[in-house]
């Protein structure tokens, strides 16, 4: 059985440990996912989608998490990544705090929006730091006022 880590750095060596102890191997693109409780990741594990070189991204410098179909995509600044979980897992991953689900195939990092722009049709258009618009969607129109209390 093979496991991906989700864990904090002080502890990550340990556990790896733990589990190779148990001949119980760590993968990055295994489905299985052992998270540690009420902590957030500090780096997601992603493949660059030109070199197709595997890597650690700091959450940090994620401005938006899309998918398309069976695709889900990563989104910095200046590069866009592809990753194996699905946005339902990224969503129950990443920090509440720091990230907002916008319409069914996106995430976004609160911290990334720099204007929101309302519509007559119950929606918002997001102006993101790295140029790109995303739209909420109406079905996350009212979460989306009542988090940043418009």
């Amino acid at each position: 059985m093979k496991i991906k880590l989700s864990v904090s750095d002080e502890c990550y060596d340990e556990v790896k440990k733990f589990l190779t102890d148990h001949n119980i191997e760590t993968d990055d693109e295994s489905e299985y996912i052992l998270i540690q409780k009420n902590k957030y990741p500090d780096r997601l594990s992603v493949r660059n989608i030109k070199t197709g070189a595997k890597q650690l991204v700091n959450v940090d410098n994620i401005v938006t998490i899309e998918s398309y179909g069976h695709t889900v995509e990563v989104h910095t600044e200046n590069d866009v990544y592809n990753t194996s979980e699905r946005l339902y897992q990224l969503m129950n991953m990443l920090d509440p705090k720091n990230f907002i689900r916008v319409s069914n195939s996106v995430i976004v990092s609160k911290n990334m929006i720099s204007e929101i722009i309302p519509t007559l049709s119950r929606k918002f258009i997001l102006k993101m730091k790295n140029g790109d618009r995303v739209d909420v969607t109406r079905s996350y129109y009212n979460s989306f006022k009542e988090t940043f209390q418009i």
